[in-house]
């Protein structure tokens, strides 16, 4: 360590006493360097130089910041920048969300604005004054460099001569003193002794005159050190002030759009989206819609209507009971069972559709009656492997009963007098085809005639003729029923029950033939439409299974 850095502490009272040569004890060169109070001095302007690059950095790194935040602020305007997607839904008059986005843009770019001003305000107003400052620190380091350093230097060699003399004084006094008192003239002591006082009166003057030097430097210091302390004040001060300002900017901005968007009232954008959407919301005075004021396309095209409706009862097969039920004609010649009337709670799908034409209407006995087919409620491939089975019906009264069975009959064709017709649907929507809706796919065959007259009726039921047509379901599933003509009926031996033709001939095709007929009996000529009104029931027929 230095000796500089060792008396860094003491006083300048200290520096100057040590100094003075008053005392008679002092040496005639001192062991104290003149040089380490201008070297000490010299330090400490290099900290107050350093100091003050310190808070040059500072203030430097704060205007850069500034400027950063004013870019970053102005790419946060960008994304309020854009107009509102949808912003036709916003009250577009001052006081709600739009002008609310209005006042963040404006408060955004203030705020951008406030950052830039502010670091322009640092570079102009604070970093010269350290600037100057530092540029004083340095002017005095150069004048402490080219004063008071020098005038060491000068003692230094003022001593250097003086002991140069001193050591030759040694010198001549040891000579005489080994010689007895014979010496040179140049070498007398007397001399010698002379010329090392003539030098150290040399050295002492220029001793006191590096003393005043440094003393005035050691009393100019303090007034420096004000000044220095002065000027870091008032560039701190400046500082304060311009942060301060955008700082207090900052909240203000934030505080108006804070403020703007708690004055919104809470239903001011509703009001505004009702009043100009009136025609489009829902208006709560307005009745609900039903089912009794809905229209639609061939609502009521008589396709649509029934020619029967009601709830019959149904015998099953396996348990022998009779399950009520709903059950509809329709003009397209279905006859459909249905668990009940109800399709608001759910769609109505048939449990038992039976294509009439394709049938057999059995004669009605009070308020029974028959009807033989086969199920084509499960499209085409369940129709084509569904069977024939003869179902045994029940309605509440003999007159109900009668009402069935004519409608049945003439759906069927084996009604004389009653033909059902239907035409094609005068929407313009197109038709579209349905699985489960169309007749099943059977050949196209014409039934055959079957002998009534005399017949009398077998096992409690009545032998009253009746046919079925058979129809084939390969078209578009539309038909047109009108114009079928009523059949012929020819003389049959009585007691001559009806039985059904082989498998192999096909559905449809009916003889009435003794029960002693051979299995070769002819048919009947197709191309004549009759009704069978008595099936013979025997081991053959049954009803449909899992009814």
């Amino acid at each position: 360590m230095s000796y500089a850095s060792e008396k860094a502490g003491e006083p300048a009272q200290g520096l100057a006493h040590r100094g003075t040569g008053g005392s008679s004890m002092d040496d005639a060169i001192p062991d104290q360097d003149p040089g380490d109070t201008s070297r000490l001095l010299l330090e400490r302007l290099q900290a107050w130089k350093h100091a003050c690059g310190y808070l040059e950095n500072y203030i430097s790194a704060t205007e850069k910041i500034h400027r950063a935040h004013s870019k970053e602020y102005e790419k946060l305007l960008k994304t309020v920048s854009d107009p509102l997607k949808e912003g036709h839904h916003f009250e577009q008059n001052l006081g709600g969300i739009a002008g609310l986005f209005e006042n963040v843009r404006s408060n955004t770019q203030a705020i951008a604005n406030s950052h830039l001003e502010t670091e322009k305000n640092l570079k102009g107003s604070v970093l010269p004054i350290l600037a100057r400052l530092h540029t004083e620190i340095k002017h005095k380091n150069k004048e402490l460099s080219g004063g008071a350093a020098k005038g060491s230097k000068a003692v230094d060699k003022a001593r250097n001569l003086t002991q140069k003399h001193i050591e030759l004084l040694g010198q001549s006094i040891a000579s005489f003193t080994s010689t007895g008192g014979k010496v040179e003239p140049s070498h007398d002591p007397y001399i010698l002794q002379k010329a090392v006082e003539h030098r150290l009166h040399k050295q002492i003057l220029e001793e006191n005159n590096n003393r005043e030097d440094l003393l005035a430097v050691q009393n100019s210091f303090k007034a420096f050190e004000s000044h220095i302390i002065q000027t870091i004040q008032q560039a701190m001060s400046s500082f304060r002030q311009i942060v301060g300002a955008q700082a207090d900017t900052t909240k203000h901005m934030y505080s108006d759009m804070i403020e703007r968007s708690a004055h919104i009232p809470l239903d001011f954008e509703w009001n505004g989206f009702v009043k100009r959407n009136n025609n489009i919301l829902i208006d709560p005075r307005d009745p609900q819609r039903s089912m009794f004021n809905v229209n639609f396309p061939n609502q009521n095209h008589r396709a649509t209507q029934p020619l029967i409706a009601g709830s019959l009862e149904r015998k099953s097969r396996v348990i022998k009971t009779y399950s009520n039920g709903y059950y509809v004609v329709t003009p397209a010649k279905y006859f459909h069972e249905f668990k009940d009337d109800d399709n608001i709670r759910k769609d109505l799908t048939p449990e038992l559709s039976l294509y009439l034409p394709d049938c057999v209407v059995g004669a009605v006995n009070g308020t029974l009656f028959n009807v033989k087919g086969k199920d084509v409620s499960k499209g085409k491939v369940g129709g084509a492997l569904s069977m024939t089975h003869e179902l045994a019906f029940k309605a509440h009264t003999p007159a109900d009963a009668e009402k069935w069975w004519e409608v049945l009959r003439a759906a069927a064709g084996q009604n004389p007098s009653g033909n059902v017709g239907f035409s094609e649907p005068s929407s313009p929507v197109a038709h579209r085809q349905t699985s489960g809706t169309q007749p099943p796919a059977y050949t196209e065959r014409q039934p055959a005639p079957v002998q009534t007259q005399g017949l009398q009726q077998q096992q409690g039921y009545s032998a009253t003729p009746h046919s079925a047509t058979p129809h084939s379901a390969g078209g578009t599933g539309h038909h047109d029923y009108a114009g079928v003509q009523s059949a012929t009926t020819s003389a049959v031996p009585q007691n001559t029950p009806l039985t059904t033709a082989p498998a192999s001939e096909g559905p449809g095709a009916y003889t009435a033939s003794p029960v002693t007929s051979s299995p070769t009996a002819s048919r009947v000529a197709p191309g004549q439409e009759a009704a069978a009104q008595a099936v013979q029931r025997s081991d053959e027929g049954g009803f449909g299974s899992g009814v």
